[in-house]
């Protein structure tokens, strides 16, 4: 990791705190960002306070004009981190209540149809061979695939290397998943059997390091050009889109792998208690309760499962509506 330096009065803190983090095992790049404009917004605005005080961190806390409360909820959110660590060391320090932040609506998953997935992979599959991006053709037919196939998040489908594919257990190496927590993912035969032909096909004179869905515009596919596609093949399919925070997005392709999975389930009787931990593993969630709240979601979108999943977590499922961690 290449060091970082702050230069406030609670730099030596913050350079403990980002210490600590690192030896859990997290990156913290993100909020690595956020603790330098935090040891910035103390330099310059509050050069002379020694002291984690109520105005000092309400101060921080206000929204900045054009800040989204995502944003703001983020920010505030790693120095309160950063202020129970400085609690732990002894130090008088106001904690910012998240209650005096402004709520706001999360997004609603949108879950596709079969008969959606149908026309949308339809036309995916209807991608035609573009001189400016040769390999366009190829790599979304698989890219789409996995996100919905295996539930993978876009990012980590994007950082995937060539190395990441064993052919011979059929099953891919997530390196750059949340929260830098590697897993091994096995692919359903007919998936891996097309990842097989695609490496095949279009990595014959890689390198184990060359990305595995590489651009022209860099090493690798970003998640601005997937959306930017994603969206082209939306509108080809017939299937709207509701503008900016509306959807449907990439990562409801994810989601639409829980939910359909998990449908299947219980339409075949299989034992959700055991069935759902599985799923978590798969998924790369952190705790249970990131993946029960897929049981309310299929619940609400095919109501003939709710009583089996009721009777299987009556205290787990959480609301649709409850705020949960981005899955």
């Amino acid at each position: 990791m290449n060091p970082v330096s702050f230069r406030c009065h609670f730099a030596a803190d913050i350079e403990k705190f980002v210490s600590h983090k690192r030896a859990l095992g997290y990156k913290y790049d993100t909020q690595i960002r956020v603790l330098k404009e935090f040891d910035t917004f103390c330099a310059d605005i509050y050069p002379e306070e020694h002291t984690l005080s109520r105005k000092l961190l309400l101060h921080w806390a206000k929204r900045i004009p054009a800040e989204s409360v995502g944003t703001q909820r983020i920010r505030v959110t790693a120095i309160r981190q950063f202020v129970l660590f400085a609690r732990q060391l002894g130090h008088d320090a106001y904690m910012i209540s998240l209650a005096m932040l402004p709520s706001y609506q999360r997004y609603t998953p949108y879950i596709f149809s079969e008969e959606e997935l149908t026309l949308l992979f339809d036309r995916i599959d209807s991608c035609q061979y573009w001189p400016a991006n040769p390999l366009r053709h190829r790599e979304y037919a698989l890219l789409f695939r996995l996100l919905y196939c295996c539930g993978f998040r876009v990012s980590e489908v994007c950082h995937m290397k060539v190395r990441d594919w064993r052919e011979d257990r059929g099953l891919l190496t997530v390196n750059a998943g949340k929260y830098d927590r590697e897993r091994q993912v096995p692919l359903a035969p007919d998936i891996a059997l097309r990842t097989r032909d695609y490496v095949g096909s279009t990595h014959r004179f890689s390198t184990p390091e060359t990305y595995l869905f590489p651009s022209h515009k860099g090493p690798h596919l970003s998640k601005q050009a997937v959306y930017g596609s994603f969206r082209q093949f939306l509108w080809q399919a017939g299937i709207s889109h509701g503008g900016k925070g509306k959807g449907p997005r990439v990562h409801d392709l994810r989601h639409t792998f829980a939910v359909h999975r998990l449908k299947q389930w219980v339409e075949n009787g299989c034992d959700i208690n055991a069935s759902l931990p599985i799923l978590k593993t798969y998924m790369g969630h952190t705790h249970l309760r990131q993946t029960a709240y897929y049981l309310r979601l299929t619940a609400d979108v095919f109501p003939s499962v709710l009583s089996a999943v009721e009777s299987a977590f009556p205290n787990l499922v959480p609301e649709t509506g409850e705020r949960h961690e981005n899955n």
